[in-house]
């Protein structure tokens, strides 16, 4: 069961106002949404500075329009299937399962722990107690909208610049373990910096460079992967498109 928001107008009733405004297609910015997701790339800063309008004007931390994440969900729809597509997906159930694997647990269920563990890091240990400013906390919207505005980046170098790279990264060999290995670590690394940067525009939360801190053992393990020649390419698209016990072949080039 998800954590409740706390600062969510209209406590019970904001979700249910959320979701529904997914599915009505008029009620959702897409022009901004593209713009924040274009900026997300180029100037992650600027992104919050809108975040802090929009808590001015809405008086919350959190978008209340959910078009960032429906395009989120409808892009890695497209790559779920340019995927299968690349590895000669054939089955149906095969095909459904790759679905569910990248929107349901890559986006929806590792998106959904890493905010509830981000967000309750936030308010127990990040808070500032100030006698002359009203108590405030972090919405658990806001911190899926961190995780969203720092997955949209490492999507399109892990889904969409990975895709194109696929029949060199996936050959045998020490110059592929690096390439694709460096590419993993670059884009876990900018996702770390852009929730770091969602959390640090928040006035009432202090030190939240901790966040920046997990990609310290990245690099560690990123060293050791080179050191035994693990690909990391191999390891995430094996759990999709590999039988047990076979080797993942890479797609031929088109």
């Amino acid at each position: 069961m998800l954590p409740a928001p706390s600062n969510f107008r209209g406590r019970s009733t904001f979700l249910p106002e959320y979701i529904r405004r997914a599915i009505k297609y008029p009620q959702m910015d897409l022009e901004y949404t593209f713009w924040q997701m274009v900026t997300l790339c180029i100037d992650p800063k600027k992104v919050y500075k809108h975040t802090t309008y929009h808590k001015q004007t809405k008086n919350q931390w959190a978008r209340d329009d959910p078009a960032f994440t429906v395009v989120c969900v409808l892009f890695l729809l497209i790559a779920a299937i340019a995927y299968s597509v690349a590895f000669q997906v054939s089955n149906p159930w095969a095909f459904l399962r790759v679905v569910l694997g990248t929107v349901v647990f890559d986006f929806a269920f590792v998106g959904t722990a890493l905010a509830t563990v981000t967000w309750f890091i936030a308010n127990k240990y990040l808070r500032v107690q100030s006698l002359r400013d009203v108590e405030q906390e972090v919405e658990w919207l806001y911190a899926f909208d961190v995780h969203c505005n720092s997955f949209f980046p490492l999507f399109l170098v892990l889904y969409v610049l990975h895709f194109f790279l696929l029949p060199f990264l996936m050959q045998r060999g020490f110059i592929a373990v690096l390439c694709s290995n460096t590419l993993f670590l670059l884009a876990i690394a900018y996702y770390h910096y852009i929730t770091f940067l969602g959390y640090n525009a928040l006035p009432f939360l202090s030190n939240a460079v901790y966040f920046l801190y997990p990609v310290n053992v990245y690099v560690i393990l990123y060293v050791l992967a080179l050191i035994f020649q693990f690909n990391c390419s191999q390891f995430a698209l094996g759990m999709y498109f590999a039988p047990p016990d076979a080797a993942l072949a890479p797609p031929d080039a088109a």
